[in-house]
């Protein structure tokens, strides 16, 4: 039994008193504690790979500003090491992987991951769930499949994922072959979460919006849709960021949840996406650095935009690092008092 449950009622579109809300990125170093713990440690793929320290991170902002939900703290990339393909965390540059995908043998190569194999996940769900005792849902997550696959060919993070993109066009039966055991092995992993005791899951597109049209609808969607399909144990939200032409799309995905970026009109989304699903987001990151009484106003607007039902606020991307703290206070306050000023 959960006894705050407004994120779960508005994920299944039931009536709530107020909007529920909680951020992407919630768990790191806009939090002192955050940066206090990890600068213990030996890099960022330790607090990942260890359940403790991923239970505790995960708990941070839920003690520290009130949240609705707490996400379990880990990465996207497990899922291409489970696979075989290992990466680094490389300080103030990110995610960087010593050998790429580059030939349909370098598919072969690679397994379709088990649970297990990001057991460290699990165990760290296990024991957040413990110490949560009830109080609000777990989110899990992984990446959406495109993503990983832009990872794992590229080789690091990009402006523009050319390589990646180049790969489509280059070699579909690669990609193909690529993006169906990236989609296997999230399954798996979802599931995994899902049984530890994740009561949603979300599969972040990060890089969706640099795709066309086109290849959106070859090399992604078909993708996420599988993993929509084949997950009915709790409810999925599917954010695909910059895919401002894949809205109506996704509004027919088997999800309960809609991520909305900053840059998507509300009532245009919601046009597009339909009645029958939960809307999330989409504060610009950016507004958060500004003073407490213009992030009040603004989320006062995006509120009355959204109309209070159907919607779990977040921001329309994941907080920025150095993001102050004060703004996200002010941001999470103002959603949280919304209803009773609403009701004056």
């Amino acid at each position: 039994m959960i006894k705050n449950d407004l994120f779960l009622r508005a994920a299944k579109g039931e009536k709530v008193e107020r909007v529920p809300i909680w951020l992407m990125r919630q768990a790191g170093r806009i939090l002192p504690q955050y940066r206090a713990l990890r600068n213990k440690l030996s890099g960022f793929k330790e607090l990942v790979e260890t359940p403790e320290l991923a239970c505790e991170v995960t708990l941070q902002p839920v003690d520290e500003l009130g949240v609705d939900a707490a996400i379990i703290f880990s990465d996207i990339l497990v899922i291409p090491e489970a696979m075989g393909l290992s990466y680094e965390m490389v300080e103030k540059k990110g995610p960087f992987f010593p050998k790429t995908v580059q030939t349909l043998e370098d598919v072969e190569r690679l397994k379709i991951a088990e649970a297990q194999d990001i057991g460290y996940t699990l165990e760290a769900i296990k024991l957040t769930k413990k110490e949560l005792n009830g109080r609000i849902p777990l989110i899990g997550f992984a990446g959406a499949p495109w993503t990983i696959f832009a990872y794992m060919i590229e080789g690091s993070g990009s402006k523009t994922f050319s390589k990646a993109k180049a790969k489509l066009y280059q070699n579909p039966e690669l990609s193909h072959a690529l993006l169906e055991k990236i989609t296997q092995s999230t399954i798996v992993y979802l599931k995994g979460q899902i049984a530890a005791g994740a009561d949603l899951v979300q599969v972040f597109d990060s890089w969706a919006g640099i795709l066309t049209p086109t290849q959106y609808r070859t090399f992604a969607f078909p993708y996420i849709q599988k993993i929509c399909d084949a997950i009915e144990e709790v409810p999925m939200t599917v954010f695909a960021k910059g895919a401002y032409f894949a809205r109506e799309a996704v509004g027919q995905l088997d999800c309960a949840v809609v991520g909305v970026d900053w840059n998507m009109d509300i009532a245009k989304t919601r046009a597009l996406v339909g009645a029958n699903k939960t809307l999330q987001g989409n504060l610009d990151p950016c507004q958060l650095y500004a003073p407490t009484a213009e992030i009040k106003k603004a989320t006062l607007d995006m509120l009355q935009q959204f109309g209070g039902q159907r919607h779990i606020a977040n921001l329309g991307h994941g907080v920025y690092p150095d993001t102050p703290l004060d703004g996200v206070r002010c941001f999470i306050d103002t959603v949280q008092e919304w209803q009773v000023m609403s009701d004056v």
